[in-house]
């Protein structure tokens, strides 16, 4: 049977797979099931179903975000600045590509490099779906989020890179990659997802496609490293060690600053287009017109402290 005539798996499948945050903390990949075959049928069949942007036929992006105002520089900052933040993942993936101790890992971290690259292709696509002009997206990307990226994607790559391309340490980049970046990362976006639904659903299906990738890195980066633990148990203590230096440098970003200033843009936009949400919730019991940045950036902070445990835990890294 070849594999394009196998079922989609449903962790991949736009319609059936979960959310970010109930697949990150629950579902359990290995390297050898997501190999290139399954790539090849989960994502073009399942995930993106023909749209590499990854959205639903017919979904397009509504007048009001066309429009100058707080509600479309909320969404183009913020995609311009992921779209910064997938380049540079693709481009340090090459590394795990490169050091891959086995070709299960080599394969798999091939695949993450393809998603990656696509995330920043759809996140810049939809800056010219929002009437960014094509001569002018890279300096308009710039000037939307180049000072962010330098304050923020640019140390935590540095920090990426010297433990990858430096000390060649592969096992450490996996730990670097799951945990310190897609761990912190992954609930953010599920906020994204969420709070763009209404306003803006052609961002919030590219970003749910983008998360079902994301689900199946944390997971099958959680299994190296679960394993590499298992084989050598000595380790736990330097990786450990790694990610005690990870973490303080993340606490040393502005990232809660740029988040907030994106938020509060948001809140604007929300309250000047709030017939357009209704009774939505942003999650279960709480309205989104309801909310405040500070609120929702709390949320997500908690969101992404439950990943990180969860992940830490199957790893073997916390008891």
């Amino acid at each position: 049977m070849t594999s394009s005539a196998l079922p989609v798996p449903p962790e991949a499948d736009r319609m059936l797979a979960p959310d970010l945050l109930e697949g990150a903390q629950t579902i359990e990949l290995t390297p050898e099931e997501c190999d290139i075959a399954y790539w090849l049928r989960a994502v073009p069949q399942g995930t993106l179903r023909g749209d590499p942007m990854g959205r639903t036929a017919g979904v397009s992006v509504p007048a009001h975000m066309k429009e100058d105002g707080p509600l479309r520089q909320a969404v183009m900052q913020e995609l311009a600045f992921r779209s910064m933040a997938e380049e540079k993942a693709a481009r340090a993936l090459t590394r795990l590509v490169a050091y891959a101790p086995d070709l299960t890992g080599m394969d798999f971290f091939t695949t993450q490099l393809m998603d990656e690259a696509r995330h920043a292709y759809a996140f810049r696509g939809h800056l010219l779906e929002l009437g960014v002009p094509e001569s002018e997206l890279a300096a308009t990307m710039e000037e939307l989020a180049g000072a962010d990226r330098e304050a923020v994607l640019t140390p935590l790559e540095e920090f990426g890179l010297d433990v990858m391309e430096t000390g060649r340490d592969y096992i450490g980049g996996v730990v670097t990659l799951t945990v310190l970046v897609e761990g912190v990362l992954a609930p953010t976006a599920e906020l994204s997802e969420r709070k763009w639904r209404p306003f803006d659903p052609a961002a919030a299906e590219i970003e749910r496609a983008a998360g079902i990738d994301e689900i199946r890195h944390l997971s099958v980066g959680s299994t190296i490293v679960r394993r590499h633990l298992r084989a050598h148990p000595e380790e736990a203590g330097r990786l450990a060690e790694l990610l005690e230096r990870g973490t303080r440098l993340w606490e040393r970003l502005p990232v809660a600053e740029l988040t907030h200033r994106r938020e509060l843009l948001y809140q604007q936009g929300m309250e000047q287009y709030g017939d357009l949400v209704g009774d939505y919730e942003l999650w279960p019991g709480r309205r989104l017109l309801d909310t405040t940045a500070e609120e929702r950036m709390a949320t997500a902070a908690e969101w992404a402290r439950r990943t990180q445990r969860s992940r830490l835990a199957y790893m073997g890294l916390v008891g």
